[in-house]
């Protein structure tokens, strides 16, 4: 099985994550929050201080690197302000999916939620999105759905 691993990126690599949100087939799956997002270079330095330099404990963020050493997506967790809850995040760029990165990742990302205290992860997946059957095969349950989003939640094994 090919093997990942996560990459903290520096503030010049967040090129990567500005191609990523901008990719029309990458980003279809939030379609139902306007497809593909500009993460333009007068936003990045906000955003890095929030999500890397600065995460307070309330936040996660890596690269997902592939055995070659290629970029290939993103994971990161937030604590929602309003309820508390761990929020998953898991994008892999779509010249890449189908070839195990998302599990690797998800599973990547669970560990790490779990080492920062959490005991559950959740996800909102728009309903139509295939991404659901990769949480659901991660050991995530539905917790809730509605026509357009679906709630998942996986309970962690503290460490």
């Amino acid at each position: 099985m090919k093997t990942i691993r996560l990459h903290e990126p520096a503030f010049d690599e967040l090129t990567f994550r500005q191609e990523l949100l901008a990719d029309p087939a990458t980003m279809s799956y939030n379609h139902a929050w306007g497809g593909a997002i500009s993460f333009t270079r007068e936003r990045w330095a906000g955003w890095y201080d929030r999500w890397v330099a600065h995460p307070d404990g309330k936040r996660f963020y890596r690269y997902v690197v592939n055995e070659a050493g290629t970029y290939v997506g993103e994971i990161a967790f937030h604590i929602d302000e309003t309820d508390g809850r761990y929020l998953a995040d898991v994008l892999i760029a779509a010249g890449y999916r189908g070839r195990g990165y998302g599990k690797q990742a998800l599973d990547l990302l669970c560990a790490a939620a779990a080492e920062a205290g959490a005991s559950v992860l959740y996800d909102d997946i728009a309903a139509d999105n295939p991404a659901v059957l990769l949480f659901l095969r991660c050991g995530f349950e539905e917790e809730s759905r509605t026509e357009e989003i679906i709630i998942l939640k996986k309970k962690l094994k503290s460490k």
